[in-house]
């Protein structure tokens, strides 16, 4: 099985800039679709974008769609989220996961099998 794991969260003004990796451990993401959540406090977790590792279609939540770009480091092993014009919505917890034996990307969570322990990401105003 692949266990990922996020880095890359960290404290940056509206406006501003962060990317995201998303590593995976213990296998490689190739077979996987591999997605990005997000989770703001009180809030329910959301789904932000995915891609699948064969390079097929990505998919975006129409809030970060223009922002947001997912893209794969295929001699890293990275599934990557460069996050820009960042406003102060965009913050809460985000969150990589995998989904094995599907041929799409799903956009919703529970279609996903394997997920990492997440990264903060705040966003002031």
């Amino acid at each position: 099985q692949v266990q990922p794991v996020e880095s890359g969260g960290g404290l940056v003004q509206a406006g501003g800039s962060l990317r995201l990796s998303c590593a995976a451990s213990g296998r490689t993401f190739s077979g996987y679709a591999v997605g990005w959540f997000r989770q703001a406090p009180g809030k329910e977790r959301d789904f932000v974008a995915a891609t699948h590792w064969s390079g097929g279609p990505t998919s975006y939540a129409m809030s970060v769609k223009g922002r947001f770009a997912i893209s794969r480091d295929i001699a890293k092993n990275t599934v990557d989220l460069q996050m820009n014009s960042l406003k102060p919505e965009d913050t809460g917890i985000y969150y990589c996961a995998a989904a094995g034996m599907v041929a799409t990307v799903p956009t919703v969570g529970r279609r996903y099998d394997y997920w990492g322990q997440g990264t903060q990401v705040t966003v002031s105003s």
